[in-house]
């Protein structure tokens, strides 16, 4: 088989710089263009939601692609397709609307994060079956269909079962990608019987009167893949982190694959990034500090000369170490260091830490929503990443963070060991610990008012390779093997 003829269309909830929830968005936005480079046709689809803005992005409609019947059952909705190229690349990017769905933020979220059930439900079952209607009005057929995360889970499942008999669909293989394994998609069955047909449904991964949609995702793909080798061991023989689907994982081990993620070094780099204040390289660090001075600007904190800037930037949840920081927060605080937290999520966590800003104006800056362009600011203008996640499966956010020089503090999981070189490009802590936490966070600091072992580190973080060409050959050759079989 010729690959440079293979097509690959890739399916998320979630692609930066269009949404951008969590690190799912960044993969997406840079590993399409890693395929491509290997010799594939990449495309793209994803929901168009409300806050997609299409002038921004310059979104147009395809008039061939407007009005396609989505048959869900006891009812028809009607799908729009707006397209748009990814940004820096030529790949089309596919948003699926429909304004019942998707008119205000639309939002896929989860039951832990409170998310209305029957409207997910509704959303997801539509998207999916959108995806395949969408394919066939197009007349553009993928070799590989890759999935990722439970909002595109239902796609393995409709192929093997109500798509089956047609002829488009024939030979078409399935990928599926869990990047967040705690992230489940738990929903109501009674939605999906209300909406898709019986053999579907009897097919669906229950728990009593609820739905598993990353499970089921799980059980139908073809391959499945996460993002790094060692969260691939991790969610499979360690009982903590599998949440349940580690049986599952172990019974399809052979066709499991843990491959870590890379980055894009053309939208992430500091020498060439129009984001950010002033452009720097490893032999003109000066430009640095202006990142960091125009950062502290931007949190509304002071610049006090050779205190270093901590960033935290998580999802306010358990899990991603929201829980952790907070049990930090008066220690790290106590520290002479300035302390910049962006994130979203439970407002539970989002109301401490702006409380315990207003009590700290000097030292402590919250964010609860920034844009890309703050993002990429903060990453060049912080001094340190501290990274309190629980579960890490890889991420890129530390990749970026020692590509502009900024040195991450990252708790020993998933693809964190595989991408930061401890004492080397960055600092663990093995102890799931606030004290732990905060331990490492003063190593960092001792290292950083030593110039010279502080600048030897991030010398070794911008120096060290972080594209997807080798990520890419290993999924190449994935894809390969299962196009042969």
């Amino acid at each position: 088989m010729s690959r440079r003829n293979f097509k690959v269309l890739y399916v998320s909830g979630e692609v930066s710089p269009f949404v951008r929830i969590s690190p799912l968005a960044d993969f997406m936005a840079s590993f399409p263009q890693a395929i491509e480079e290997e010799g594939f046709e990449a495309r793209i689809m994803m929901p168009k939601y409300g806050t997609i803005n299409d002038r921004k992005f310059r979104l147009h409609d395809v008039l061939r692609l407007s009005d396609i019947e989505v048959d869900l059952k006891e009812k028809i909705d009607l799908l729009h397709v707006k397209v748009t190229a990814l940004p820096s690349s030529k790949i089309q990017t596919y948003f699926l609307y429909n304004e019942k769905y998707f008119k205000r933020n639309g939002l896929f979220t989860d039951i832990h994060n409170g998310s209305d059930l029957k409207a997910n439900t509704d959303k997801v079952v539509f998207f999916n079956v959108g995806v395949l209607e969408t394919l066939q009005r197009l007349g553009w057929k993928p070799d590989i269909i890759h999935c990722h995360d439970w909002h595109a889970s239902l796609i393995p499942l409709l192929l093997k079962t109500v798509y089956a008999s047609h002829e488009f669909f024939k030979d078409i293989k399935t990928v599926f990608t869990v990047h967040n394994i705690y992230r489940q998609g738990i929903l109501p069955l009674k939605g999906f019987q209300k909406l898709l047909p019986e053999e579907v449904c009897s097919a669906l991964h229950c728990n009593g009167d609820e739905v598993n949609m990353l499970y089921t995702g799980v059980e139908h793909a073809d391959l499945l893949t996460t993002t790094s080798k060692v969260y691939a061991e991790e969610i499979v023989q360690d009982g903590m982190q599998t949440y349940g689907l580690g049986r599952l994982l172990e019974e399809h081990q052979t066709k499991f694959y843990g491959i870590v993620n890379g980055i894009d070094t053309r939208q992430w780099n500091p020498s060439s990034d129009k984001l950010i204040k002033k452009r720097y390289s490893i032999e003109h660090m000066d430009g640095k500090l202006d990142n960091k001075k125009a950062l502290l600007e931007d949190a509304a904190l002071p610049h006090c000369e050779g205190v270093p800037l901590v960033g935290v930037i998580i999802n306010f949840d358990e899990f991603q170490g929201a829980e952790l920081l907070q049990q930090s927060l008066e220690q790290i605080a106590a520290l002479d260091i300035q302390l910049v937290i962006c994130g979203s999520g439970d407002k539970k966590y989002e109301n401490v830490f702006q409380d315990f800003a207003l009590e700290h104006p000097e030292k402590v800056s919250v964010h609860a929503e920034y844009s890309d362009t703050f993002l990429h600011l903060a990453i060049a203008g912080l001094d340190i990443l501290l990274m309190p996640s629980m579960i890490e499966s890889c991420g890129m956010i530390q990749m970026f963070a020692m590509n502009y020089g900024t040195i991450p503090v990252a708790y020993a999981g998933g693809g964190i060991v595989e991408t930061i070189e401890e004492s080397g490009s960055g600092f663990i802590f093995h102890d799931y610990t606030a004290e732990s936490l905060v331990s490492k966070l003063e190593e960092s600091l001792a290292c950083f008012h030593d110039e010279e072992s502080w600048q030897q580190m991030v010398t070794t973080g911008m120096t060290r390779d972080f594209t997807w060409k080798k990520s890419a050959e290993e999924y190449d050759q994935l894809y390969r093997e299962l196009l042969e079989q």
